[in-house]
């Protein structure tokens, strides 16, 4: 049997919490590395320079996909909130509650996202 309307758009939501949340791991981890190319204060690596400028890009890329990926994920929630009046089986509705629930959660502390519509 294929899935329902209602598993796909719980699949969809929960697919891009898990790539928000990745997002915000490489964040920090370029943070973090920025922060150690900066502290560095010996001149034996030459290519410091280039490489703190291709890390700050890098970072200043991912920093960039957060504003789309906000966008999508309250999307998702809207669709998924849509799905929800029309689901049937018990087991799938208490998924899709429980995937919405950790999708709001997660972005408690983003004023973008307050309302799945960014208002």
């Amino acid at each position: 049997m294929p899935p329902s309307q209602l598993q796909i758009a719980t699949s969809a939501l929960q697919r891009l919490v898990k790539e928000e949340a990745s997002y915000h791991k490489e964040l920090v981890f370029q943070q973090k590395r920025i922060a150690d190319l900066e502290k560095q204060t010996d001149d034996t690596d030459r290519n410091r320079e280039y490489i703190l400028k291709q890390e700050k890009r890098a970072l200043e890329e991912t920093k960039a996909v957060f504003p789309s990926l906000r966008e999508r994920i309250a999307n998702s929630r809207e669709k998924l909130q849509a799905q929800l009046d029309s689901g049937t089986d018990e087991n799938e509705i208490e998924e899709a509650k429980k995937v919405l629930a950790e999708a709001i959660e997660s972005q408690k502390d983003d004023p973008d996202s307050a309302h799945p519509n960014g208002q």
